[in-house]
C-alpha cells in the first residue's frame, strides 16, 4: 500500500514538526516553501503515526480541501477552534461550501492538541531573561489567533505595544531571529525558538493552562481505501468498549428565517432521535442578507437501538429546512487525547541530526518557515 498522503497547514519548527521527529513516530515529512501556524503539523503527525505517510503543506485552508475533493491526498487536518479563542471561520466557511466545491468531502476524525505559548526575542537579547526586562519591546509578531489565547499576558506587560499579523507562529519566530535589536518580539513555540535560534524570554503565556485546539481529519468519502482505516464511522462495529464511546457528527443546515420557529423545528429534531446537541456555529450564508448556515455538532453514545439516529433525524431535517448537508461522523477522541498529554513534551534536544528524521524539500527551496 502506498504511504497515505496527508495535507495540512503547517511550517517546519512547528509543534507538528517536533511530534513528527520524535522516535516513536514513523513519518516521512514532504516540505513545501510555505509557513503557517505552528500547531497544526503536530495535530497532523500523532493522527497517522500508525500508517506510513507524506505529510504535505498548503499554502491555504481551501488547498487543503481541495486536494481532498480532487483526491491528491488522502487525508487532511484542518483547525477548527480554539478552547480559549472559538472556532476557526476559515474552516466553517468552507465546510459551509457554498459554492458546491467540496461535495465529497466529509469529517472523519478529530485530533485535540494542547497549546503552549512563549515570548521570544533575538538571541543577544536580555541575558538575564524575564527578571532583566526593561521594557524595551515595542512591537510584537505572532499569528492573528494567538493574540487572544495570550490576551492576559499582553493586556499586563504590552497594553501598548504594536502588533504585527504574520502567517504563522513560525515566521513569527523568523523574523525576530533577522531583526538583531531589543524591540521585536514574537509569539511562538520553544520549538520555533529552537530551530530559528531566539531566546524564551517567557513561557507558557497563554491565558488558560488548558489552552486547546481541535483539528478536525478529513477525507474523500469516495476513496475507498481511506473508508476502510479506523479514523471513519463506515469501519466502525459497535463493542463492549466502543459502547463507552461517543461518537460525534457535524451536520450543516439553513431555515426559513422569515418563518416563526423555524429554527426550533429543527432542533427538536436531535432531541427526538436521541442526539444531544454539544456545539452550534453560525455563519452567512450569502444567499440572503441576515440568513445564516448553522453548523450543530451532536453525539450519542453507539448502540443497537440508536444506530440509524442520525440518519433518521437528517431524513426529518430536510422537510423543514432549506438546506441540509451531512459533514460526516466519527469517534469522539477528548478524552483519548488528554491521556497523551506527555507526548506533548518530548525535551530539549530536538535539533540533534540523529532525530531530525528525512524532511524532504522541494528542488530549489530554501529553508521552509
Amino acid at each position: 500500500m502506498d504511504p497515505l498522503k496527508v495535507v495540512f497547514l503547517g511550517p517546519l519548527a512547528s509543534f507538528s514538526h517536533q511530534v513528527c521527529v520524535a522516535p516513536q513516530l514513523k513519518v516521512t515529512i514532504s516540505l513545501l516553501d510555505v509557513g503557517f501556524a505552528n500547531s497544526r503539523i503536530q495535530a497532523a503527525a500523532e493522527s497517522f503515526a500508525k500508517s506510513s505517510s507524506v505529510l504535505l503543506p498548503q499554502a491555504s485552508f481551501a488547498d487543503a480541501f481541495s486536494a481532498i475533493q480532487k483526491q491528491e491526498a488522502d487525508y487532511a487536518v484542518i483547525p477548527c477552534e480554539n478552547s480559549t479563542n472559538g472556532s476557526v471561520v476559515q474552516t466553517l466557511d468552507l465546510l459551509a461550501d457554498r459554492n458546491n466545491q467540496y461535495n465529497d468531502v466529509k469529517v472523519c476524525g478529530e485530533y485535540y492538541l494542547t497549546v503552549r505559548h512563549c515570548l521570544l526575542v533575538n538571541k543577544g537579547s536580555y541575558p538575564n531573561g524575564w527578571t532583566g526586562y526593561d521594557g524595551s519591546i515595542r512591537k510584537l509578531y505572532t499569528h492573528p489567533q494567538v493574540w487572544g489565547q495570550c490576551d492576559k499576558f499582553l493586556s499586563q506587560y504590552f497594553k501598548d505595544i504594536e502588533r504585527q499579523d504574520v502567517s504563522s507562529t513560525s515566521k513569527a519566530a523568523e523574523i525576530v531571529a533577522e531583526e538583531p535589536n531589543e524591540k521585536t518580539a514574537a509569539i511562538a513555540s520553544r520549538f520555533a525558538a529552537e530551530y530559528h535560534g531566539v531566546n524564551v524570554l517567557k513561557e507558557n503565556i497563554e491565558d488558560r493552562a488548558d489552552n486547546t485546539t481541535r483539528f478536525l481529519i478529513l477525507r474523500n468519502v469516495l476513496v475507498e481505501r481511506t473508508a476502510r482505516l479506523d479514523l471513519d464511522i463506515s469501519s466502525l462495529t459497535t463493542t463492549q468498549d466502543e459502547s463507552l464511546n461517543t461518537h460525534k457528527t457535524l451536520i450543516s443546515f439553513s431555515v426559513n428565517h422569515t418563518s416563526p420557529g423555524a429554527l426550533a423545528d429543527a432542533l427538536v429534531i436531535f432531541k427526538t432521535h436521541g442526539l444531544n446537541l454539544t456545539t452550534i456555529n453560525t455563519r452567512p450564508s450569502l444567499r440572503r442578507a441576515w440568513q445564516y448556515i448553522f453548523f450543530v455538532e451532536c453525539g450519542c453514545t453507539p448502540s443497537d437501538q440508536n444506530r440509524d439516529a442520525v440518519s433518521k433525524a437528517l431524513n426529518d431535517l430536510r422537510q423543514v429546512t432549506e438546506a441540509c448537508r451531512d459533514l460526516g461522523t466519527w469517534r469522539d477522541r477528548l478524552g483519548q487525547s488528554r491521556s497523551r498529554a506527555s507526548l506533548l513534551s518530548l525535551g530539549q534536544h530536538y535539533f540533534d541530526d540523529s532525530r531530525m528524521g528525512k524532511c524532504i524539500q522541494p528542488h530549489g527551496s530554501d529553508t521552509a518557515t
